[in-house]
């Protein structure tokens, strides 16, 4: 799919950018020359990405934070405000994890994963709301997961974090329908994604941890956070055919799902090789202090460029229609057989 560039730019704000999803998302709302605040906690990722947007024609701002702090992601806003004007997109992605059963995660290490993963989305929300909300302009986009709606093993910290932020997003969604306000908040829950943070995740696991195939480059995922910007009034956009299976099948068959994900839902977060117990994980630093990691991960062989679902979440109004028109086609063909 390829998107149109806008013609006016933008003020974007994106969390996470240094890496991973955020680091594409940096590049896809740089092809529009859009101003760029790009947020990280790694000062040499946030260099390569800053360097990268500003290569493709975006001023950037370029800001070390945590929004594990509420201060910190006020003072974000607030400094995007000063230096590009009203914040007209903000993009959530920062988030770590721990990859380890319930039991070998300690009480800090849990609360560590909530407070960046779940209540740095809160913060960085309200944030930008305290600005959007008096101009009654401004779109939100969080980034999910389908683990927002189906928790599974040795993720149970990130997947109580995501699964909160399903529920906060509904409740914020809601109310600011009622309110009638023109911000609008969406979300795009996404399938395994080819990133680095398979190789920086806090690991106790024997092996290696990888993403449960099949498995998409992060550029899919880029494309669908840009166009949920330019299109928020859905609540929120499937990509993957491997979520809506799992969303699905999660509310059809949830305790046949929880014997699955059982069987086999363990072995398919690990590889063959052996994990290093001295790997270094982004947990309380960040692993891109030093060295640049880009977007993508070791996954790249299979990782898949394209996904059918998307485009279906994005031309839902038109698969409907065609499917009514097939309906009607196969009606009056029956009922002329008659």
């Amino acid at each position: 799919m390829t998107l149109r560039t806008r013609s006016k730019p933008r003020t974007v704000v994106i969390t996470g950018a240094s890496a991973g999803i955020g680091r594409a998302c940096a590049r896809a709302f740089a092809a529009d020359r859009n101003r760029l605040v790009l947020v990280a906690r790694g000062p040499a990722g946030l260099h390569a990405a800053t360097t990268e947007a500003e290569k493709a024609g975006s001023p950037v701002c370029a800001i070390l934070a945590d929004v594990a702090d509420h201060r910190a992601c006020e003072a974000v806003a607030a400094r995007a405000e000063a230096e590009f004007g009203p914040v007209d997109v903000w993009v959530n992605d920062a988030f770590v994890s721990v990859f380890a059963p319930f039991t070998e995660i300690s009480a800090d290490e849990f609360r560590r994963v909530t407070e960046v993963t779940y209540l740095g989305y809160v913060n960085a929300t309200r944030a930008a709301l305290h600005h959007m909300l008096p101009r009654d302009h401004g779109t939100i986009v969080q980034i999910g997961s389908a683990i927002a709606y189906r928790g599974i093993p040795l993720q149970s910290a990130y997947s109580g974090a995501k699964h909160a932020l399903q529920g906060w997003h509904e409740a914020l969604r809601c109310e600011l329908l009622a309110s009638g306000s023109g911000v609008r908040v969406t979300m795009v829950q996404l399938p395994a994604v080819n990133t680095p943070q398979f190789d920086w995740v806090l690991n106790r696991l024997r092996s290696r941890a990888r993403p449960v195939a099949p498995v998409y480059r992060p550029e899919v995922a880029a494309r669908a956070v840009r166009y949920a910007a330019d299109h928020p009034n859905r609540r929120e956009y499937w990509v993957g055919g491997s979520t809506t299976a799992t969303l699905v099948a999660n509310a059809l068959v949830p305790g046949l799902l929880d014997r699955y994900l059982a069987r086999t839902g363990i072995d398919a977060q690990q590889d063959e090789e052996p994990h290093r117990a001295d790997t270094p994980d982004n947990l309380w630093t960040p692993a891109d202090a030093a060295r640049d990691h880009g977007a993508q991960g070791r996954f790249g062989d299979e990782a898949r460029g394209r996904s059918a679902q998307l485009w279906a979440s994005q031309h839902h109004g038109l698969l409907a229609a065609g499917g009514a028109g097939l309906l009607g086609v196969a009606a009056g063909t029956l009922a002329r057989r008659r």
